[in-house]
């Protein structure tokens, strides 16, 4: 039996959490592990009683919180899903994300929001520019087909340690793509949507300071990685 551990980093999403941890489980994972960040609410609260294992991560940062829960699943975890916490990712698409890995058809599989049925006002201006503009840098210079920076992913368990994943902050996702197209794993995409998150307001589209500073953290990452990466040879086991 394949094992599958989702991720979800949160932080004051306790309108959400447990209508989010409720959702996943139904699609057949096999654990929840929700990070809670710090939240001042009751998000740790209602996550537990959803279902879900909960960590604190105290220090600030996108990419530290995933990198916890990372080190917090199971160990016999095969797949890991990563989705956020409001509401927004559709959970009924796990299945989708997860069954081309199980078959070897891949090792990660992306969730575009861009493309599928999106809520209106589900996706802020910025939001759409930055996945357009990602995908674009992506498509030259590794030539990958990504077209969205979306949260929601999976990828086996083995790969994701291979990767070696450091981002801090809200590059982490970008990160992961760059580092997928570089060492040229089997990557598939499929089209999920968005919906409009069910509470609270966005920390990055809800806030344009904060937009701001994650816009500079990824424009930073992409560039700092592309030099990091550019004589990097394959992982070992790669294809190509």
């Amino acid at each position: 039996m394949t094992v599958v551990s989702a991720i979800i980093p949160c932080l004051d999403e306790e309108t959400a959490i447990g209508k989010v941890v409720a959702a996943v489980l139904q699609q057949n994972v096999s654990e929840v592990v929700v990070v809670d960040g710090g939240s001042r609410d009751r998000t740790a609260e209602r996550a537990e009683a959803a279902g879900a294992r909960v960590i604190v991560e105290p220090r600030l940062g996108y990419g530290r919180a995933v990198q916890a829960g990372i080190a917090a699943v199971r160990n016999d975890a095969d797949i890991v899903v990563f989705l956020d916490g409001d509401g927004s990712d559709p959970a009924e698409f796990i299945s989708d994300l997860v069954s081309p890995i199980v078959a070897g058809q891949a090792a990660f599989v992306l969730g575009s929001r861009v493309r599928g049925s999106r809520e209106p006002g589900s996706l802020a201006p910025q939001q759409l520019l930055a996945a357009h503009v990602g995908g674009l840098l992506l498509r030259l210079v590794y030539g990958a087909s990504f077209t969205d920076l979306s949260p929601f992913r999976a990828i086996r368990r083995d790969e994701l340690s291979r990767l070696g994943m450091k981002e801090e902050t809200y590059g982490w996702n970008l990160e992961m793509l760059m580092r997928v197209a570089s060492a040229r794993l089997p990557a598939l995409e499929i089209a999920v949507g968005q919906r409009r998150r069910i509470g609270g307001v966005s920390k990055v589209s809800g806030n344009l300071i904060a937009g701001i500073k994650a816009a500079c953290s990824i424009s930073v990452t992409f560039v700092r990685l592309a030099l990091e990466l550019r004589h990097r040879q394959p992982l070992a086991g790669d294809n190509g």
